[in-house]
């Protein structure tokens, strides 16, 4: 069995999120993603996210409803601050012992990957699939990669700002219901 972990922030989950999951399992040929909501990356402590862990949680549930392949873990939200990527890749190594484990991340995930905590344990438990919109970034000696390339245009700082100023986002960024539901969510925050 193939599984592949894909942390993050999403705040909030858009269609690029779901494209690159998808890309992946195609081109990698994934059993399951597992979607892993961030508590608190240790590149952006500090930084506050517009949705709440449960809404971020409720969100990604409901994007990834209907795709058989995907799956939305809490587990770095009920551990202590800061998020490790060592600590989930642990867990799922020990729940899923068979499986080929990998990490599906973005080319400026990638390139600071060496500042990982516990970067050898990662590379040794791990392969690393890599989403890139251009040219294929450099493999690292010792890591297994794989690079699959694509483009999706939605970006999560400017869904932010449009659905806090009330202000229509661009077709496509984020599927219907998601949207919708964001948008409810802001709406009752600023009541």
């Amino acid at each position: 069995m193939k599984i592949c972990l894909f942390g993050g922030s999403f705040d909030p989950v858009h269609s690029g999120h779901l494209t690159i999951a998808e890309a992946a399992v195609q081109a990698c040929g994934l059993d399951r993603v597992i979607f892993l909501p961030a508590a608190e990356s240790p590149f952006k402590q500090g930084k506050a996210h517009l949705f709440s862990d449960a809404q971020r949680t409720e969100l990604l549930r409901l994007a990834t409803a209907h795709a058989p392949w995907a799956e939305v873990s809490e587990l770095d939200l009920q551990l202590p601050p800061p998020s490790w990527s060592w600590r989930l890749a642990e867990h799922f190594h020990k729940t899923y012992p068979e499986a080929q484990l990998c990490w599906l991340l973005g080319t400026d995930q990638w390139q600071e990957l060496h500042r990982w905590a516990r970067y050898d344990y990662l590379r040794e438990r791990l392969h690393f699939i890599v989403y890139h919109r251009g040219e294929a970034p450099q493999p690292r000696k010792g890591v297994r990669s794989t690079f699959i390339a694509g483009h999706h245009p939605a970006a999560a700082t400017e869904i932010r700002r449009a659905l806090t100023h009330g202000a229509p986002l661009p077709e496509g960024w984020m599927p219907d219901a998601v949207e919708q539901r964001a948008r409810e969510m802001v709406k009752a925050q600023s009541c």
